[in-house]
């Protein structure tokens, strides 16, 4: 079993909306590279020319 890690040593980025910081969750273990949206709520208000797989 992987050792616990403290929350100030795990990865973070910031959201592309609202420009606050997010940290690693888990269930982003497999696609952190492609997380681009803190939330639910910020990938919804985000504009749709940006969104990744839309087409103009």
């Amino acid at each position: 079993m992987p050792r616990m890690r403290k929350k100030s040593e795990l990865p973070s980025k910031t959201c592309l909306t609202c420009g606050r910081p997010f940290v690693w969750r888990k269930k982003w273990e497999r696609d952190w590279e492609q997380v681009k949206y803190c939330s639910d709520a910020c990938r919804s208000k985000a504009p749709r020319s940006s969104r990744a797989g839309d087409t103009p």
